[in-house]
C-alpha cells in the first residue's frame, strides 16, 4: 500500500479554480491554489493505492520484470519528428517530436531519461505514447551524448546539467510558442528536472504547469554508494560498461580532450565520476560534483506543482534522501512513496481500466488535473 505526503502550511477550504487567487509574478498560479490543488490530487491518488505484481513484488524483481515486460517489443516511435536544441555553446542535443495539428494549442510533456538511457528506453516511449493519446504534444529528450549523439558535442553529460533543460523549456516558450509545458524526469532525468524547478525559484516560466519525476536521485552522492553495494552489481556493472564504452568513443572523436588510457582501470560509477565526469566539467572531485548536482540542495525553492514518485525497495536509488525536511516541508511538492515499486518500474498486480504500469498512468492523471485546474 503507498502512502501520500502532502505537506499543508496552513488548513484550507477546497475551492474551485474560478476562486485561486492572484497569481504570483513570473507563475500561473498562487501558492494557495497549489496547495488546494495537491490535496485534491492526493484525495484522488488515495483511492489508487500502488499494489504489486503478486509475481514481482520486490525492488529487484519489479525493476527487471519492468525492463523485460514484453510491452518493449510492441512499442514503436515511427514518424516522431527528430530536433535538435543548441543547449550550450559548441553542445546540442537531439529530441523525439510528435505534434498534434496545432501544436500550439495543445498542451507539451517534455521527458527526460536517466543514467546511459536515451529517448528510446522503454519507459520514455510508453509514457509518451499514454499522453500523446491523451492530447498531448510529447517530445522525448536525450540528455548530451545519449542516443548515438556523441558527435553533436566535446562534452560529457552529467546529473546536474539543469541548464540544458532550462535552453529547451526556453526555445518551446520564445520560438514555438508554447503556453502548457510539463515535465517529466525519470532517475538521473528526474534529479535534473526538479533542480531545474529549484533553481527557478519564486520565478518559474508561467508556461510551466506541473512536473513530475519518477525515482530521482536527488542526492547523487548516496545513490553512488547504494549503487556500488554488491547486492547491485548487476546495475553497476552494465551502467560503468556503456560509461567506459561511451568514454573511449568519445576519446576517439575529441583526442585532444579525453586520454581514455587508464579507463581499464575504473571499476565503479564513481570511480568514472573521479576521473571523467567532474574533471569535464570543471568540479574538484566526485564529492564535489555530486554535491553541486543534487537536487536536495534546492528542492525547497520549487514553487511549480510537483509529483515525485519513489519506491521505498528502489534498489539502487535510495529512498532516505526524500526524508529530508526541505521536501516534507514544501507544500508545492506531492510525494507519493509506495512500499515496493522497484526503479521507474512499479508493475501492478492488477490492470483495472489500465494498464499495469502504476507510476506512468499517475503522471498522466496527474498532468491531467493539473491542466484542468491551471
Amino acid at each position: 500500500m503507498d502512502r501520500i505526503h502532502f505537506s499543508m502550511v496552513e488548513p484550507l477550504m477546497l475551492v474551485s479554480s474560478s476562486t485561486q487567487g492572484v497569481s504570483e509574478p513570473g507563475s500561473r498560479f498562487s501558492a494557495a491554489a497549489v496547495r488546494v490543488f495537491l490535496l485534491e490530487v492526493a484525495q484522488v491518488f488515495a483511492d489508487k493505492p500502488f499494489e504489486p505484481h503478486p509475481v514481482f513484488r520486490g525492488g529487484h524483481a519489479q525493476t527487471l520484470a519492468s525492463f523485460a515486460w514484453p510491452r518493449r517489443y510492441r512499442l514503436r516511435a515511427a514518424g516522431d519528428e527528430k530536433r535538435l536544441f543548441d543547449v550550450a555553446p559548441n553542445a546540442q542535443v537531439l529530441a523525439h517530436c510528435r505534434w498534434h495539428d496545432n501544436r500550439a494549442e495543445h498542451p507539451t510533456v517534455v521527458l527526460w531519461h536517466g543514467i546511459e538511457g536515451s529517448s528510446d528506453a522503454v519507459y520514455m516511449v510508453a509514457t509518451a505514447q499514454k499522453a500523446f493519446r491523451a492530447g498531448f504534444n510529447v517530445v522525448r529528450v536525450n540528455l548530451r551524448n545519449c542516443g548515438g549523439t556523441e558527435h553533436l558535442t566535446p562534452t560529457l553529460y552529467h546529473g546536474g546539467l539543469s541548464e540544458d533543460l532550462r535552453a529547451i523549456v526556453t526555445e518551446f516558450i520564445e520560438r514555438d510558442g508554447l503556453s502548457e509545458l510539463f515535465l517529466i524526469g525519470f532517475s538521473l532525468g528526474g534529479n535534473m528536472v526538479l533542480k531545474l524547478v529549484g533553481e527557478y525559484g519564486e520565478l518559474p516560466p508561467k508556461e510551466i504547469v506541473a512536473v513530475c519525476a519518477i525515482s530521482p536521485s536527488v542526492d547523487l552522492g548516496a545513490s553512488g554508494d547504494l549503487i556500488g553495494q554488491r547486492s547491485n552489481w548487476i546495475y553497476h556493472r552494465d551502467f560503468v560498461r556503456r560509461l567506459k564504452k561511451r568514454i573511449k568513443l568519445k576519446g576517439k572523436l575529441y583526442p585532444e580532450i579525453y586520454d581514455t588510457s587508464e579507463v581499464h582501470l575504473v571499476h565503479s560509477i564513481r570511480q568514472f565520476d573521479e576521473r571523467f565526469t567532474s574533471v569535464a566539467h570543471g568540479f574538484a572531485n566526485a564529492a564535489d560534483y555530486y554535491d553541486k548536482a543534487s537536487a536536495l540542495r534546492v528542492v525547497d525553492k520549487i514553487r511549480v506543482p510537483t509529483l515525485i514518485i519513489h519506491a521505498q525497495d528502489d534498489p539502487f536509488i535510495p529512498f532516505a534522501p526524500l526524508r529530508d525536511p526541505s521536501v516534507g516541508a514544501n507544500p508545492y511538492i506531492l510525494l507519493l512513496d509506495p512500499e515496493h515499486g522497484g526503479h521507474v518500474a512499479f508493475v501492478a498486480a492488477a490492470a483495472h481500466d489500465e494498464d499495469r504500469f502504476w507510476a506512468e498512468n499517475r503522471v498522466l492523471e496527474f498532468f491531467k488535473l493539473a491542466q484542468l485546474s491551471f
